[in-house]
């Protein structure tokens, strides 16, 4: 009997929980559930929504089956899903789409895996407001977040043969961060020849995920194109609904549907459990019971298939009828008697930090609020010497009229010299604050030792 820690979530989750449970059983699955509570109605209790003692009962057992939980927009608790991946470290999101029988869709004959870092990109939420009317947000790429998630990738795809692997990225815009996205990629890929490795934009993507899906097998990327990407290709397939979905962490997985958690269904007995049970199922064939999983996969097709299937799918049934209809089907199910090969997980390689380095310090970007650029602006202090500056990263002299200025502007200074002098950036915040330009943050920038331009930092 394999212990696994279930939690239920909020809205629907309680309801399609309990229809797993009752699916479980009637497949005789060994599975002895260990029940914690996170949502909003631990808040209360706990502000995290979710306790200590939750977290280590799921450092404890490794597995987890995830029900949905509310996430409030614009303010009040942080996500809790964002917050269990950063608690325990999981740092990649699988989620598999394939056409289901009896499902009308636009497509047939997809088969995709989706790979998303799970940890990093601009999902680290680090965000700050320049001025009243500026924000701006951080997108965070490391050599050790894209290194787990694509090596993560690989192995997923070598154990279950796929014959290729496609990295999604924005590099050619975002040079230094998707630039080393695809670095790592292209890296850990020399370790794989059996598998095509190929790269595309994320916007190319979207635009052949919709008229040739079927090219793809896996696909591996960055936080926030994933989050995209995953969606657009569980809609193709037949939404959020249908979707499961497992964040893998070093010793922890949790498996949880995608779709949110409903609120204004919840207690009507008519949401549909197909997602969560769905991630059960990976859940299954991740701890080896590949036969179980089997079994309730065919009942659960065959339902799609005899239009026995919830009102979101275009049915009548409740979500008590359509757990009848699987448990009904299970009853004259023989279970299989055939192995499997078992994804076993291997431990995480050393990572291999880039031995290149900052070679000195060329010039700084200074970034201050004014309404207007102001009538002086220090043009040079010791070694620096101003360059340019810039509005939204347009240089003022080239922005056309019809674009509007934010009152923010940046202010790039470069050194006459070989290197920057700190005394000088100091010297220079001093001049503008007699000048009264209130200066709001300082970017270094540095230059690598293979040559490439200003990086800042």
């Amino acid at each position: 009997m394999k212990q696994v820690v279930l939690i239920p979530g909020d809205g629907i989750g309680p309801e399609i929980a309990a229809a797993v449970k009752e699916i479980f059983k009637a497949a005789g699955v060994p599975v002895e559930w260990i029940e914690v509570a996170a949502g909003i109605d631990v808040i209360g209790q706990h502000p995290l929504g979710i306790s200590e003692e939750s977290l280590a009962l799921i450092r404890e057992h490794g597995v987890v089956l995830k029900g949905p939980t509310t996430t409030p927009q614009g303010g009040g608790h942080q996500s809790i899903n964002v917050l269990i991946r950063r608690r325990l470290g999981l740092f990649a999101n699988v989620r598999p789409v394939k056409t289901l029988p009896g499902i009308k869709t636009p497509f047939e004959g997809i088969d995709i895996i989706t790979v998303r870092e799970n940890l990093e990109d601009t999902y680290g939420g680090i965000e700050y407001y320049q001025s009243p009317n500026v924000a701006q947000g951080l997108k965070i790429i490391s050599r050790a977040g894209a290194f787990r998630s694509v090596y993560n990738a690989f192995e997923l795809a070598s154990h279950y043969e796929r014959k290729k692997i496609t990295c999604v990225h924005k590099a050619n815009i975002h040079k230094a961060t998707d630039g080393l996205f695809l670095t790592v990629f292209r890296e850990v890929s020399a370790q794989y020849p059996e598998i095509k490795a190929e790269d595309i934009l994320v916007d190319n993507l979207c635009m052949q995920l919709v008229t040739r899906p079927e090219k793809f097998d896996v696909l591996v990327m960055p936080n926030l194109y994933g989050d995209i990407v995953s969606d657009l290709c569980a809609g193709l397939t037949g939404g959020l609904g249908l979707a499961p979905s497992a964040n893998v962490g070093r010793s922890v997985v949790v498996f949880e549907s995608v779709h949110g958690s409903a609120p204004d269904i919840a207690g009507k007995g008519v949401a549909n459990p197909t997602a969560l049970l769905s991630s059960a199922l990976m859940l299954l064939r991740h701890i080896g019971l590949f036969d179980h999983a089997n079994r309730i996969q065919r009942s659960l097709e065959k339902s799609f298939m005899d239009g026995k299937v919830t009102r979101d799918l275009g049915g009548d049934l409740t979500t008590a009828e359509f757990v009848s209809a699987i448990c009904e089907d299970l009853k004259d199910e023989i279970p299989e008697q055939g192995e499997s090969k078992a994804f076993v997980r291997k431990k995480l390689p050393a990572l291999v930090l880039s031995t290149d380095s900052f070679e000195r310090l060329v010039g700084i970007d200074l970034y201050f609020q004014n309404s207007a650029i102001p009538d002086q602006v220090p043009e040079e202090i010791g070694t620096l010497r101003l360059e340019a500056i810039t509005n939204r990263g347009v240089r003022i002299e080239s922005m056309p009229p019809e674009i509007d200025k934010i009152d923010v502007y940046c202010a790039r200074y470069i050194a006459s010299d070989s290197a920057v002098d700190q005394k000088d950036i100091r010297e220079l915040l001093a001049a503008f604050d007699r000048l009264s330009i209130n200066w709001v943050h300082v970017e270094k920038l540095f230059e690598m030792q293979q040559g490439n331009s200003f990086t800042a930092i």
